[in-house]
């Protein structure tokens, strides 16, 4: 019995032994867990407090570039972009072409102009009937502008090119539906509305009823300001205002810049992806996001104080029983000279003046200026920028000098001017002053060209 029961009794304490061991193998993982989970958590903490730290140091330099930056909006898209106080001094003069679209149409277009380092831009309306035929006598109203624009909008930009002497580039085609969308968004667009405009057109479900006045205009009514021509009666804007379509060119573009300037007053974060998703729906254009971005903080900053206006010279005029508008190619020359280079007529009679570089005249005889005018330049594009292209050639024709042909060549820092043809000191000194370079030197002759010129990077506009 005795031994029985100590046998029993081993038994239950060996049990007894092998519990106490699980339990406190049990016990010890509990507390090795427990020490592994609070390690963990303070991991994560201090994990957690870094992040913290990075993104406030982050935001503080983030805020401090806005500031730098000029601070709002402007300072937000700057550093975004990664400007500094430097960037606006390598942004090319802008140039595009702008065309109001409706029903396949175009009453409105427009050669517009931005400099974001004078915050300088500039409007020229191109008549919708300006002919562009090469014989009057046999003209069709397929010689009309805005009929070219139908086969497309690259043959209109060709058109405005050897109209103005502009090598734009860019088009914009904004159909009449993106006005009447982005004007409401805004919340419509205080403006003088300059008569009484009453006018139905039942096959293009055009209705314009507008009274004269200052007004609050909302989407629809600005559309409808902006397609006004003439009444029902026949009668129109009055004589000294603009007639009929140069009447409307007027209010289009006094639209443009009270539009402008009232968008630049609401403009916000918000405002600026709906007018995206305007874009996107409504306007065709050949301009890439990567050419355009870096121009907008810019343009936020844009006064319409700075804004120049003007219609391309000429009379309303029949041709072959067609009506037409007729350029005036001395006005035109003058005009655009003025109007996107700075140079007044008298300036042209008095100096060649392009940018900071003069030439006097009195310092030039009448035989250089002669033999100048009969120059042949051409113009290998080494800057990498058609924009600079587009300068140099018309600061080069308005004064004088024919650029007979131009094409690209290897991206170089420096201006070159080559003499092929012997030409004489005072003319490459005149085209040496108009293109900021004393770089030059001699080349083999040539039947096509006296000059030829390479572009560089350092070419100022």
């Amino acid at each position: 019995m005795r031994f029985e029961l100590k046998g029993e009794s081993k038994e239950k304490n060996k049990g007894k032994g092998k519990n106490a061991t699980i339990s406190e193998k049990t016990s010890s993982n509990k507390k090795n867990n427990k020490k592994k989970g609070k390690k963990k958590k303070r991991i994560f903490l201090k994990v957690v407090i870094i992040l913290i730290l990075i993104l406030a140091i982050a935001g503080a330099v983030f805020a401090y570039k806005v500031h730098q930056n000029g601070g709002g909006l402007q300072g937000v898209l700057k550093t975004s972009l990664g400007h500094d106080e430097n960037t606006v001094n390598s942004l090319d003069k802008l140039y595009c072409l702008f065309l109001g679209q409706s029903e396949n149409l175009t009453d409105t277009i427009m050669l517009a102009s931005y400099d974001p380092k004078t915050q300088e831009a500039s409007l020229l309306s191109i008549p919708r009937d300006t002919f562009i035929g090469d014989d009057e006598s046999s003209a069709t109203a397929w010689d009309k502008i805005n009929a070219v624009y139908q086969t497309g909008p690259e043959n209109t930009i060709k058109e405005v090119r050897e109209l103005t002497g502009i090598n734009v580039q860019y088009y914009l085609k904004v159909d009449t539906a993106a006005l009447r969308a982005l004007v409401d968004e805004i919340g419509g667009v205080y403006f003088e509305v300059p008569i009484d405009m009453k006018y139905d057109a039942y096959s293009q479900d055009l209705h314009i009823d507008v009274k004269a006045g200052y007004q609050l205009l909302n989407g629809d009514k600005a559309e409808q300001v902006v397609r006004f021509r003439h009444n029902n009666d026949g009668s129109t804007y009055p004589s000294e205002y603009g007639g009929e379509d140069l009447g409307r060119m007027k209010t289009q573009r006094a639209f443009l810049t009270a539009l402008l300037e009232q968008t630049a007053q609401k403009m916000d974060v918000n405002m600026v992806f709906d007018f995206l998703d305007i874009a996107e729906q409504y306007v065709e254009t050949n301009l890439d996001f990567d050419s355009v971005k870096d121009y907008v903080p810019y343009l936020l900053d844009f006064n319409t104080n700075n804004l120049k206006t003007a219609t391309l010279p000429g009379e309303p005029d029949y041709a072959n029983g067609v009506a037409v508008y007729n350029p005036d190619e001395e006005k035109v020359k003058e005009t655009v000279n003025e109007l996107f280079y700075g140079i007044t007529k008298q300036d042209d009679e008095n100096s060649n003046t392009i940018g900071e570089n003069t030439v006097n005249s009195e310092n030039i005889d009448d035989e250089d200026i002669a033999s100048a005018e009969n120059l042949k330049v051409e113009i290998l594009n080494g800057s990498g920028s058609t924009t600079k292209l587009s300068e140099a050639i018309g600061e080069l024709e308005a004064s004088g000098i024919e650029v007979v042909q131009t094409g690209n060549t290897t991206k170089t820092s420096t201006t070159t001017i080559i003499n092929r043809n012997n030409v004489k000191d005072s003319e490459m000194s005149k085209i040496e002053d108009i293109l900021g370079t004393t770089n030059t030197s001699s080349g083999e002759e040539s039947k096509t060209s006296d000059i030829t010129i390479i572009l560089g990077t350092d070419y100022v506009m």
